[in-house]
């Protein structure tokens, strides 16, 4: 039996030969399989969207607390020692209020202070948002030198010179808190001559009419007889009239001489 031999060899052409020559193909068929498949994986791999990152979290805005405001105001802001001061103060985004010389008070409120001598009244406002000051200076001026009256001053002299006129505010007829104090001296003199008698004359300033400034000047006189009755004088004492704006004592037209012409006036009755 003739046996095969493979074209351009001298060998044999055996069934042997022939299974190795088939498994090297197979093995060629399936290394090119496997390069395809990776060159497809490695194309799908690379058509991918890519994910763009997350941002980073921001911290939320800090806020700032609002700054305190502090306002600080005394009436009067002249006085005589021994009168008192109303001192008023308001606050706001405060959360602890002091004032030099009297200490922790409320954010807002009204005290009233008698000081025996000139003083700048200091208040300090704190707050989350810092803190704010106010300051108000009240002048207290020294009493006034007691006149001794001499062996040549008459009786009206004495009188002028110990019983002095009050003044009041535009269209007003309460007693001023600067005018205390000398109420508080002329009933002491008359105290002390309890048989004096006195007219008091309520006077008012060049505005309005006479008819109205006669009914004011009416009432700032009963504001005074009233004010020295509580201090002691007798009613039957004191004689009340109103000159309205018929007697001024003074005749410009400015604020300097209407305040002048605002008064309760006192004299010696006849």
């Amino acid at each position: 039996m003739a046996v095969a031999t493979g074209e351009g060899s001298d060998q044999p052409f055996t069934p042997e030969l022939r299974l190795g020559r088939s498994l090297t193909l197979k093995s060629r068929s399936n290394y090119v399989s496997y390069a395809i498949l990776l060159v497809a994986l490695v194309s799908v791999a690379g058509c991918k969207k890519k994910v763009p990152p997350m941002p980073e979290p921001t911290a939320p805005p800090i806020v700032q607390a609002a700054a305190p405001i502090a306002q600080l105001t005394a009436t009067p802001t002249v006085i005589s020692a021994g009168d008192q001061v109303q001192l008023s103060w308001r606050t706001t985004d405060a959360t602890s209020v002091s004032i030099d010389g009297i200490g922790d008070v409320p954010t807002s409120g009204v005290k009233s202070v008698s000081p025996a001598e000139s003083t700048t009244y200091h208040l300090v406002a704190r707050g989350a948002g810092g803190t704010a000051e106010a300051s108000v200076r009240v002048t207290v001026n020294a009493p006034p030198a007691v006149v001794v009256p001499s062996n040549t001053m008459s009786a009206e002299e004495e009188f002028k010179a110990n019983v002095q006129d009050i003044f009041f505010d535009y269209d007003a007829q309460d007693i001023r808190p600067d005018s205390q104090s000398i109420i508080a001296r002329d009933a002491s003199y008359l105290n002390s001559h309890p048989t004096l008698k006195i007219v008091i004359g309520g006077y008012c300033d060049e505005r309005g009419s006479n008819e109205y400034n006669l009914g004011l000047g009416q009432n700032r006189a009963e504001s005074a007889r009233k004010a020295l009755e509580t201090a002691g004088v007798a009613t039957a004492r004191m004689r009340v009239v109103s000159y309205g704006k018929e007697k001024p004592f003074c005749s410009e037209s400015t604020e300097e001489c209407w305040q002048q012409n605002r008064r309760a006036g006192f004299t010696m009755d006849k």
